[in-house]
């Protein structure tokens, strides 16, 4: 596991309390296994490469928190690990549960492979694209993704499992009050808001209830 910062692990605790070192150690295991990859596959923009801990990782743990007792997740557009290998790891200390990550593209996904085998962590990584794995996946209780796609895109992607139950905690910047609003036009959800824990202009949109229509949903904060 190596060295656990001090610093970063009182930064983790801050968003998750009771958060382990041997936790801390493997997100910073991961951290630098990131960067490592990062030198060969384009894993995240190199603007911010220097601010992997708190733009990523940390912006990632913070879902953790939102659905604590949840056991199964699905990471929709997975990419270089946000959030999806951040929970599998988190999810390590939660008895029984477990995290599909789907990405198709075919070097981020043998990175994700990398990256959780190295962890231990409870998750299966996907190599195909979301359509594809509609029928093969069966309903979450969480669905997240992170800088995949517009929310209207979103729902469509998601449609099957957040129809059937699911809820989706998707985590947006700041031009999302534009994105639901531009959502209403096809879809009803229930929303409530959570402001980020690391980005002022960020937030965490929960959404449950999803159905096509043009009404409005019911907005909580």
């Amino acid at each position: 596991m190596g060295c656990v910062s001090e610093d970063r692990f009182q930064q983790l605790q801050h968003i998750i309390p009771a958060v382990s070192r041997e936790t801390a150690g493997s997100l910073m295991a991961f951290e630098s296994l990131f960067r490592k990859w990062s030198a060969a596959i384009n894993l995240a923009s190199p603007s911010t490469l220097s601010e992997i801990w708190g733009r990523h990782i940390l912006d990632s743990a913070q879902i953790f928190p939102l659905a604590p007792q949840a056991q199964k997740w699905l990471d929709l557009g997975s990419g270089g690990g946000f959030p999806g290998v951040v929970l599998a790891i988190l999810l390590k200390d939660r008895a029984g549960s477990a995290i599909d990550l789907v990405e198709s593209n075919g070097k981020k996904a043998a990175f994700l492979r990398t990256a959780i085998a190295q962890a231990g962590a409870p998750g299966r990584v996907h190599a195909e694209r979301i359509e594809a794995m509609r029928e093969r996946i069966g309903t979450p209780e969480i669905i997240t993704a992170r800088a995949l796609a517009p929310l209207h895109t979103l729902f469509g992607l998601a449609e099957p499992w957040l129809t059937s139950g699911a809820v989706a905690l998707f985590q947006k910047g700041r031009d999302y009050r534009r994105e639901i609003d531009e959502s209403h036009d096809d879809w009803a959800f229930d929303l409530v808001e959570h402001p980020s824990a690391v980005g002022k202009e960020s937030v965490i949109l929960e959404i449950s209830n999803l159905r096509r229509s043009g009404h409005s949903g019911r907005i909580s904060r």
